[in-house]
């Protein structure tokens, strides 16, 4: 049997991990052969493969990115684009994929799995932690960990000026790495796309904490928005997935802040630095628990299922259904940090 692999959408730690424990397991275990496919789903619309086996996933286990490479392609809207996806499948003799991937990625997965016969298993992967039926997704706690320590640094420069920091964080939809990373540093307002900000509150908050004579540290996750206002774009340009490109609420909001408060304010945008580097040891244990059952999948033939964690339990669940909707964060739980505030 061979096997396909691909990598898609937006870049995080722990593909590599998924990648070798797909192929140990399947070549060790299974005997089955390995094709990678490079770029997302540009790779089997182009035709661009890479070699799979033991020698090639040695040592990549602590690697951030992909060996694979990744991208935003999205075959549903490129010319023939199912037609010459099938037609690469059969020119390697792929009788499976194993599509790792996020919301968009594995959305064309269950597309193809469900309505145009291709076997496919998933395996959720975005530093956001905002697909549904999985407590988490791999990537998530990586990012979690940069940001916190980026906030832990920001303290210290903030109290040595006496000025209000932004920290700007990853988030379209959904404020997971805001919320974690945000509690875990001890910010002072926390801001996330689900729920809409005042921002003369924000500047209440924020000149309260200096009349406790300590600088304020406000993060904000890049999808957040005010309660008069709209999302602040990068440019107007959109994906293959009809996604704009987001960045700049951090900084907005932090000439918001100096204006009305009078208060010294500056910004720092973390960027993709949340989605590179090592992932973290959480991130390796569960992109290889990942892999070592997404190939167990294919064995079982159980296609149009995606890996998911539960608890500490390793289940299937239907592509379709893990995509359906975006986990977001419960209001209850977002009202539980605001005690912090101010």
């Amino acid at each position: 049997m061979r096997v396909g692999v691909l990598t898609g959408g937006g870049d995080c730690p722990g593909l590599n991990a998924v990648i070798r424990g797909i192929v140990r397991k399947g070549v060790q275990e299974y005997g089955y052969e390995f094709t990678g496919f490079k770029d997302g789903w540009r790779g089997p619309l182009d035709d661009d493969t890479l070699r799979l086996d033991i020698p090639a996933v040695r040592g990549i286990l602590p690697r951030g990115g992909t060996i694979l490479g990744s991208s935003r392609t999205n075959p549903l809207k490129a010319e023939d684009g199912i037609h010459r996806i099938r037609e690469t499948l059969a020119a390697h003799g792929v009788d499976a994929l194993i599509v790792i991937g996020g919301e968009d990625t594995l959305g064309v997965a269950a597309r193809l799995s469900d309505s145009h016969g291709i076997p496919c298993v998933g395996v959720p992967k975005t530093i956001d932690n905002d697909l549904s039926a999985t407590d988490y997704t791999f990537g998530f706690d990586t990012a979690v960990g940069i940001a916190t320590e980026a906030i832990d640094r920001l303290h210290t420069t903030a109290e040595s000026h006496m000025r209000v920091l932004v920290c700007e964080v990853m988030g379209r939809h959904a404020g997971w790495i805001a919320l974690h990373s945000g509690l875990a540093g001890g910010a002072n307002v926390i801001l996330i796309p689900e729920q809409r900000f005042d921002v003369d509150q924000v500047c209440a908050w924020v000149t309260s904490r200096f009349k406790a004579s300590y600088a304020p540290i406000v993060v904000v996750a890049e999808g957040a928005m005010p309660k008069d206002g709209d999302l602040v774009l990068k440019d107007g340009t959109l994906d293959s997935f009809g996604h704009v490109r987001l960045s700049g609420i951090g900084e907005w909001l932090a000439k918001e802040i100096e204006r009305r408060t009078g208060k010294e304010a500056r910004t720092t945008v973390l960027g993709h630095v949340q989605r590179g580097g090592t992932p973290s040891a959480f991130d390796r244990w569960l992109a290889t628990r990942f892999g070592l059952h997404a190939i167990e999948a294919v064995r079982d033939g159980d296609y149009g299922k995606m890996v998911a964690l539960r608890g500490t339990d390793i289940v299937r669940v239907p592509i379709s259904e893990a995509t359906a909707q975006l986990k977001t964060v419960q209001p209850e739980l977002y009202d539980e940090v605001g005690v912090f505030f101010g």
